[in-house]
C-alpha cells in the first residue's frame, strides 16, 4: 500500500506532527476520479490548517492509503494506520469499503470520520467511534424518488450489478415509489448486454432507466445503446449514485451524457469558506471541484477543530462527536443520532438532483432540492 504525506504547507507549525490516516481509492477498480477529488479536498484542508498554525503549534499530516475499492485492503490499512499511531481516520468513497474500514476502526477504538460513503448500515451495531459527513443513502435516494414522482415517472427500470450498495438503493426506491403506485423492475447488467437492456426497456414500457452500475463499464455502453434507439427517445436515464458528476463522464459520452439526473451534495450557494475553497480546488484539480472534493475539505476541517479542542487521545476524539459545531464549506456541521443509522451523522448535508445541461454539458442544472 502506498503512503503519501500531504503537501501540508506547515511553515507556521513546528514540532512532531499530528497524523490522520486517509483512506482513498486511487487505483482501479476504485473510482479513481472520485478518489482524486477526495484527496485534493483533504490535502487542501491540511494545508490551510497548517497555514493557520496547525494543531496547537504542531503540523497536521495525512498518511494516505489507497483502498482501490477493496474492503480487505481497507481493513488491513486501518490495522496498519492504528499501529502507526494516527489520531483518527478520514475519507473513503466506496460504501462497501467504508463499511469494512468502519468495522475495523470500531473494533480497534480508532475514530473514523467517513467523508463520502452513504450506505445506511455503515456499522452492524451503533458505535461512538464512527461519524459521517455525507447523507445516508436512504435520505438522499428518497429525495431522488420524490424527484422521479414529481417528474411523472412511476414505471422505473434499474440496471444493476451485485452489491449491497446497489441492492440497498433499489430497495429504497421501491419502498418510496410503491405507496404512489410506482413499480421498480430490476435488469441484471451481468446477464444482459446493452442491446438486451435496451430491448427490455421497450418490453417493460419503462419511462425511466436508472444506472445502478459502475463507471465507465458498463454505464457508458448502456447509455450509448439507449440513446441510440429511437424507440426510447422519450425515456429518462438517471444515475442517483452520481456518475455524471465527474469530467470523465462528459468526456466519454459528450451530449449523450447530458440530461441524466444524479444526486449531488452541495447547496445552491456555498458558504464564504466554500467559495474560497472552491476557487483553490479548481486551480489544484484543473477542473471544477466535485461535491466529493468539498466533502474531503470538510472532513479535515472537522477533525482539526476536534483535535484543537480535545487533543489527540482517541477516546476523547470519539466522545467529542456530539459536541462538534463547525462551519464547513456547505453549511454548519453538527452530528446527531439518526434512526436506522448506527454512526454519528451530519443530518443533513444539502442534497440536490442535478444534470448536465444538453446545451452546455460542462454546466449543471439544479432540478430538485431536498
Amino acid at each position: 500500500m502506498n503512503t503519501s504525506p500531504s503537501s501540508s504547507g506547515a511553515e507556521r507549525a513546528d514540532g512532531p506532527s499530528v497524523q490522520i490516516g486517509a483512506l482513498v481509492p486511487l487505483t482501479r477498480p476504485g473510482w479513481v476520479e472520485a478518489g482524486r477529488h477526495l484527496l485534493a479536498g483533504l490535502e487542501l484542508a491540511v494545508r490551510d490548517v497548517n497555514g493557520a498554525g496547525g494543531i496547537a503549534g504542531r503540523p497536521l499530516e495525512l498518511v494516505v492509503r489507497d483502498t482501490a475499492a477493496d474492503p480487505q485492503r481497507a481493513a488491513a490499512a486501518v490495522d496498519e494506520l492504528a499501529r502507526l499511531g494516527v489520531a483518527a481516520l478520514a475519507g473513503e468513497y466506496h460504501s462497501v469499503v467504508a463499511r469494512a474500514a468502519a468495522a475495523r476502526a470500531d473494533a480497534l477504538g480508532l475514530p473514523f470520520l467517513c467523508s463520502s460513503a452513504v450506505l445506511d448500515a455503515l456499522t452492524e451495531q451503533p458505535t461512538e467511534w464512527v461519524a459521517r459527513l455525507c447523507p445516508a443513502q436512504s435520505h438522499g435516494w428518497r429525495i431522488y424518488a420524490d424527484f422521479l414522482l414529481e417528474a411523472g415517472h412511476s414505471r422505473i427500470a434499474v440496471v444493476t450489478q451485485p452489491s449491497v450498495y446497489w441492492a440497498s438503493g433499489t430497495r429504497i426506491l421501491r419502498e418510496c415509489l410503491a405507496p404512489h403506485g410506482g413499480t421498480v423492475v430490476e435488469l441484471d447488467a451481468a446477464a444482459l448486454a446493452p442491446a438486451a437492456v435496451r430491448d427490455a426497456l421497450v418490453d417493460r414500457r419503462a419511462t425511466a432507466l436508472l444506472l445502478l452500475v459502475g463507471h465507465p463499464e458498463p454505464a457508458v455502453p448502456i447509455v450509448r445503446s439507449v440513446r441510440g434507439d429511437h424507440r426510447l427517445a422519450e425515456i429518462m436515464i438517471g444515475a442517483p449514485a452520481g456518475q455524471p458528476e465527474f469530467a470523465r463522464w462528459a468526456a466519454s459520452l459528450g451530449e449523450d451524457g447530458s440530461a441524466i439526473p444524479f444526486l449531488r451534495y452541495l447547496p445552491e450557494r456555498l458558504t464564504p469558506l466554500g467559495a474560497r475553497v472552491g476557487t483553490t480546488l479548481r486551480e489544484r484539480l484543473g477542473e471544477g471541484p466535485s461535491f466529493v472534493a468539498f466533502e474531503g475539505y470538510d472532513t479535515v476541517t472537522v477533525l482539526a477543530d476536534v483535535l484543537r479542542s480535545h487533543g489527540t487521545d482517541r477516546a476523547r476524539i470519539a466522545a467529542s462527536w456530539p459536541r462538534v459545531a463547525v462551519e464547513g464549506t456547505r453549511g454548519p456541521i453538527r452530528f446527531s443520532r439518526v434512526p436506522g443509522v448506527g454512526v454519528r451523522q451530519w443530518a443533513w448535508a444539502p442534497v440536490q438532483v442535478v444534470d448536465r445541461d444538453p446545451a452546455s454539458p460542462g454546466r449543471f442544472r439544479i432540478l430538485h432540492t431536498g
